[in-house]
């Protein structure tokens, strides 16, 4: 059996979490050292096991992906894995090492049951269940008034046959051989910090302590199921292109007794055809006629709240630049709102009737301009030669 965790598993190197564990499953039932006969059988299924458990984790797969088998698996015997930071790096700062934060699991608890055997160390079937990622698609108008939005994701589900444990309530069981009934086996391996103790989960058992003669038939063993939720999501005003929501427990389930994680919504703000919007701000284009920037006039500007009037005084030049407050966006979390700010573009026309011509004409003379109307545009770039 090779030892590429997606050769080990079967499957292609773009295969979905779904296709892995249908996959895991398949595999599993063929090398269980309890009903097969192949003398590597139980090596066989602890590396079944391990290739699950990388390729079904987010973090630890882009990981994988990123290092390649051999430097992936260097890193866990050194304590950790960090691509970012360097193989393995126990000293690394950034998320993912660790001692970092986000993503690698930190925190006290996590860094005594990596290095000295669980002084603090919480069981994998105890843990937070993993957080869950989806994008949200609203337009300007909706981030302007706040909105409640239905969404549909796919998402595992504690399997109800058998209450998320795997096996039929009336299934066999027996100590685990492999960490007697521990849930957890300790490994002895040479760091940078020295000799050093890891407690790990029991691949064999997952952390259950027992191993069961009968799988559940709908969820083959892994306690979960995949199935559609509707969630209804509250979008609060104000909010901005790319912030992100956070739906406690509406993540995927523990593997045990721990609480479920979280639904992580990323916002994404569709453009407007009129306003752009620039932090709580917006900004509007606004056309004006060549009278109305000459002797100024009073406007209506369209607004989210309605029609506005807007002053535009005598003398205004194309370009300008107008503000009207408390005329943007609301700002995330009720704190009044952003400004409005209009600039007027004068409009030169594009044809004139007789009238008007005659009325420029005298403008133009008035003001002391000698303009040969009659001539045409070649007829002028002639003449300059």
């Amino acid at each position: 059996m090779s030892e590429d965790f997606y050769d080990v598993l079967g499957v292609s190197r773009d295969a979905t979490e779904d296709e892995i564990k249908q996959a895991y499953r398949k595999k599993a039932s063929e090398y269980h050292p309890d009903v097969s006969d192949d003398p590597n059988a139980e090596e066989k299924f602890k590396k079944l096991q391990k290739a699950k458990e990388v390729l079904t984790d987010e973090e630890k797969r882009q990981a994988y992906d990123r290092m390649g088998h051999d430097r992936f698996e260097q890193a866990n015997k050194r304590g950790g894995f960090d691509g970012d930071r360097g193989a393995g790096d126990p000293f690394g700062g950034g998320a993912g090492g660790p001692f970092g934060g986000a993503g690698g699991g930190g925190g006290m608890g996590d860094i005594f049951e990596q290095f000295f055997g669980g002084g603090g160390g919480r069981s994998r079937r105890d843990r937070k269940g993993s957080d869950l990622r989806t994008r949200l698609r609203l337009d300007l108008e909706e981030v302007y008034e706040g909105v409640d939005k239905e969404i549909t994701i796919r998402r595992p589900e504690t399997c109800g046959t058998c209450d998320g444990e795997g096996h039929p309530e009336d299934a066999d069981s027996r100590t685990c051989p492999e960490c007697n009934g521990q849930g957890q086996v300790t490994q002895v391996s040479q760091t940078p910090l020295g000799r050093m103790q890891q407690t790990q989960t029991c691949p064999r058992c997952e952390g259950d302590g027992k191993i069961y003669s009968e799988r559940c038939s709908d969820c083959g063993g892994d306690g979960t199921v995949t199935r559609e939720a509707t969630l209804t999501v509250e979008v609060p005003a104000g909010i901005k292109d790319g912030q992100t929501l956070r739906m406690d427990g509406e993540g995927a389930p523990s593997e045990g007794r721990g609480p479920n994680g979280d639904l992580l919504i990323e916002v994404s703000v569709t453009d407007h055809p009129d306003f752009e919007r620039d932090g709580d701000d917006l900004q509007l284009n606004k056309a004006i006629s060549f009278p109305q920037a000459v002797f100024g006039d009073t406007i209506e500007i369209s607004t989210f709240d309605g029609d506005v009037e807007m002053d535009v005084p005598a003398g205004t030049q194309s370009g300008e630049t107008f503000r009207l407050r408390n005329r943007g966006m609301p700002r995330l979390r009720g704190r009044g709102q952003g400004d409005l700010y209009v600039q007027v573009q004068v409009v030169t026309p594009g044809s004139l009737n007789e009238e008007q011509r005659e009325a420029l004409e005298q403008f133009a003379e008035a003001g002391g301009e000698e303009i040969d109307v009659e001539k045409g545009f070649f007829e002028k770039i002639k003449s300059s030669f």
